[in-house]
């Protein structure tokens, strides 16, 4: 493209769908986070939260982390799966990190599952060490998927 052409309108609007899915993806992740947040700061067991107030921050929790989880798979990787991506250094990335972010989207939904619906009685110690392997599989999913999100500026 010489400099006094202009990028096409199919150009320019794939660029501003590419920037509404990431900005998307990047608030829902802030907001799970906050909420993760929240909830690893209480300690079901020694804390004036009663079961009912626990319960209702962690079934906010799950909703937000499913949402955060369906920005990334239905916005950013979707591209990707679907081989609408042209730009092999990033379809390149894209393939050698999926297989890692699904094992963390698995993770988050296997957490989900278990704790989505919980009653006050059902929570047990394995609580903590789930929470925290969680934490673990965001903190990689979040790094690869920055590493997505750099390349493809």
């Amino acid at each position: 493209m010489d400099v006094t052409e202009t990028p096409s309108s199919d150009s320019v609007e794939r660029r501003n769908r590419a920037n509404n899915i990431e900005e998307h993806l990047t608030d829902e992740r802030a907001d799970m986070l906050v909420q993760f947040c929240r909830i690893a700061g209480v300690d079901p067991w020694d804390e004036p939260h009663t079961a009912t107030e626990l319960q209702n921050m962690l079934q906010e929790f799950c909703e937000i982390l499913v949402d955060y989880l369906a920005a990334g798979h239905f916005g950013l990787y979707q591209r990707f799966i679907d081989g609408e991506e042209r730009r092999d250094e990033i379809r390149q990335l894209a393939e050698k990190l999926y297989p890692q972010i699904s094992e963390t989207t698995q993770m988050a939904l296997d957490f989900n599952d278990k704790y989505e619906i919980k009653s006050d009685k059902e929570f047990d110690k394995s609580f903590s060490d789930d929470l925290s392997k969680l934490g673990q599989a965001l903190a990689v999913r979040i790094e690869l998927e920055d590493q997505l999100l750099n390349v493809t500026h």
